[in-house]
């Protein structure tokens, strides 16, 4: 009976060094290898001329408040990685983060496989979703908008 309760013990402890391998490989690498991510379908409408979509991405809170990035069609890929576009200071972020990306003139955020978690407004990202000027991206500590 000893060995038993010795074994499922270990089974245990095996288990635990496996999920901590796990959330740290992740947090590391930035999330999980071949995850593909879901493509919202197109639904953009035509722009109208004289009508612009957010010409900056500009951090409102965290130890990067006041910093400004000028968007063009280029990805921007948030995290504490050396190449992110945006290099967050932040202990809640992982290496690789978040992305947003350009689809017709309208900016979409997707999470990568983050440990903590990437929120529009107050709902959790779980695919890329549509982001409206002015509302808030919460990355850790980290809050970031777009402005025209």
């Amino acid at each position: 009976m000893l060995q038993i309760f010795r074994f499922g013990f270990l089974l245990l402890l095996w288990l635990f060094i496996f999920a901590a391998f796990r959330v740290v490989r992740a947090d590391l690498f930035g999330g999980r290898a071949g995850r593909v991510a879901s493509v919202p379908p197109r639904t953009a409408t035509p722009k109208k001329r004289g009508q612009r979509g957010p010409r900056s991405l500009v951090v409102t809170a965290g130890p990067l408040s006041g910093t400004k990035i000028t968007l063009g069609d280029q990805p921007i890929l948030v995290g504490r990685a050396d190449d992110s576009t945006l290099v967050l200071t932040d202990d809640f972020a992982s290496s690789r983060h978040a992305r947003l990306t350009n689809r017709g003139g309208q900016w979409y955020v997707e999470d990568l496989g983050s440990t903590n978690g990437t929120y529009l407004d107050q709902q959790r990202v779980q695919g890329p979703l549509l982001v409206a000027p002015g509302q808030p991206i919460r990355i850790g500590q980290t809050a970031l908008e777009l402005r025209s």
